[in-house]
């Protein structure tokens, strides 16, 4: 019989999704657009072509299959500290800083510009997240450096440059630099003030002088960047923030010491490593005693980066199952029409919509200086923070178990993003943290929860549910501190739920609002994914907005 040995026949498998136009296929996104009033369309259009092609998949699938590799000394026994990436590395860094995802709001003039930044943030982070940590870590230090005129003078022009430079040479002779971040002790971690490495002052101590630190950092995020913002104490003033470069400008390495790379769970395409300073020389920057206000400006920015990144992994991921399912069939048709996996389906979708309506409006008020968007990123930063990332982790595996046996395969993208998306609701403070940050902002001034409340009410009062959320909400944050804190978690999330019904009934159709209300605010929906009333939503329409079928 011909072909006998043959035992199997390959069909009725399909990979996963890639070779698409992640912007045009994203009406959700559109839609936030022209709401902001983005001219920036075109751009996102070939953005999202690029990112999306079968090229930046494979190189996405190869910078995290192939680590970086730390090496310490060269043939000779000289000390280099030089950290080696993949190519494809490389050409990740190259295509954001290309598009300005690192500078983008400090170089655009509209009120659109930090929606513009979040767009470029989002389309890359769905399909390579851990480049994106230099570009978050840049994005954020540039204020902080723009308040140093010297310093900015020296290097401003190199911060927001869209040129890659991959070389490792002192700032002076490079076209384009990156800042990373230097905060965690080992004894301390969250716990900053607790941090033991020491500042000395060369000559004269202050602002814009230079120290030299001697200690060690047990998170130091990523280290081939070319300088980066270490909090350490010194003897007079307290905990102070300094620009440590790499590179001397006398041509020589700064005295900063790589010992390891961490071996971590997901991130594997980014570098992060335990450092130690032996007199290495840095400059202060920020106010004299203020080291952990002036590190936390920058963290306010990479907070917000934290919950769009995980926003666009929940993208990524739910446009993969829909995709999936629309194709593998199982008991004689796709697995999108079992009602049970709609279920599933239709609750992921709702989420993913709620995190991108929050996220980018969040992003929005970033541009604007009034109280209210004070307010909202005051008291949203953290919270959203804590709830999306959060969120992320749980509902990643659920999209994972999408795929059945072939989502655990360590060979495909659910798989990196399941395991990608635990440290954004790690980096740049946990989950208790965040919650505390929340309510610490509504105890030292409790206008901030009413102000925010006053907002939300222009929509709440108008429904019934979501009324009577916001008015328990009011009563169970007037309860005694230790009361408030023992509940933080479930607050803060109670808000955030809140927030982006009122958001979701603003901005989206009826019948996505309709259905995230109902299906958060009842009995049905429960402790995972698909616990939902059939009868409450529109469940194909629902479906349709998030990834259209004839894509």
């Amino acid at each position: 019989m011909e072909n006998s040995w043959e035992t199997h026949q390959i069909f009725n498998q399909y990979d996963e999704l890639n070779n698409y136009n992640l912007f045009e296929s994203d009406m959700v996104l559109k839609e936030i657009l022209h709401r902001y009033g983005s001219q920036d369309l075109e751009t996102f259009s070939t953005m999202g072509e690029v990112v999306g092609s079968s090229e930046y998949y494979l190189h996405a699938a190869l910078a995290n299959r192939h680590s970086p590799i730390l090496h310490n000394f060269d043939a000779r026994g000289r000390r280099i500290d030089f950290v080696e990436f993949h190519p494809s590395w490389h050409k990740w860094m190259a295509i954001n800083r290309k598009y300005a995802t690192h500078a983008h709001p400090y170089q655009a003039e509209t009120t659109a510009k930090w929606v513009d930044w979040a767009t470029r943030f989002y389309l890359s982070g769905q399909i390579e997240s851990g480049n994106l940590c230099p570009n978050s870590m840049t994005l954020g230090s540039i204020p902080l450096i723009q308040c140093e005129p010297e310093l900015w003078e020296k290097i401003g022009t190199k911060l927001l440059s869209t040129e890659y430079d991959e070389r490792d040479l002192p700032i002076s002779q490079k076209k384009s630099i990156w800042i990373g971040m230097g905060m965690t002790e080992k004894q301390g971690g969250s716990d900053v003030r607790s941090n033991e490495t020491l500042a000395v002052p060369v000559a004269q101590k202050g602002r814009g002088k230079a120290y030299l630190l001697t200690g060690h950092k047990w998170f130091f995020s990523a280290p081939m960047c070319d300088a980066h913002l270490v909090v350490a104490k010194t003897e007079q003033d307290g905990l102070v923030c300094f620009f440590v470069p790499r590179w001397l400008e006398n041509g020589t390495k700064n005295n900063i010491h790589v010992q390891r790379l961490k071996d971590k769970v997901g991130n594997r395409s980014n570098s992060s490593t335990e450092v130690e300073f032996k007199n290495a020389w840095g400059i202060m920057i920020g106010e004299e005693g203020r080291g952990i206000p002036t590190i936390i400006e920058m963290a306010n920015y990479t907070r917000l980066t934290c919950s769009v990144g995980s926003t666009a992994m929940l993208r990524q991921a739910l446009v993969q199952c829909l995709a999936y399912t629309r194709q593998r069939k199982a008991f004689g048709k796709p697995l999108i029409e079992h009602v049970l996996m709609k279920s599933v389906l239709v609750d992921l979708a709702l989420e993913t919509e709620a995190a991108m309506q929050l996220s980018f409006h969040l992003a929005h008020c970033y541009a604007l200086s009034d109280d209210l968007s004070s307010v909202w990123k005051r008291l949203l930063t953290p919270a959203a923070k804590f709830w999306i990332c959060k969120r992320t982790v749980e509902l990643t595996g659920e999209m994972m178990e999408v795929f059945g046996g072939n989502g655990y395969v360590d060979q495909g993208i659910m798989a990196r993003i399941f395991k990608e998306a635990p440290v954004n609701t790690i980096w740049e403070g946990s989950g208790n943290v965040m919650c505390l940050d929340v309510l610490r902002a509504i105890t030292r001034s409790p206008e901030t929860l009413e102000i925010f409340f006053q907002d939300l009410a222009l929509t709440t009062q108008k429904h019934e549910i979501l009324y009577a959320e916001m008015s328990d909400l009011l009563l169970l944050f007037q309860q005694s501190a230790e009361d408030v804190i023992f509940m933080g978690r479930s607050l803060v999330g109670r808000l955030v739920i809140l927030t982006q019904a009122v958001l979701l009934q603003r901005y989206a159709p009826k019948f996505v609002a309709d259905a995230f209300i109902q299906s958060r605010y009842s009995k049905f929906h429960g402790g995972v994914v698909g616990m939902l009333d059939s009868n409450i939503m529109n469940i194909d329409d629902i479906l349709n907005r998030a990834y259209p079928a004839n894509v």
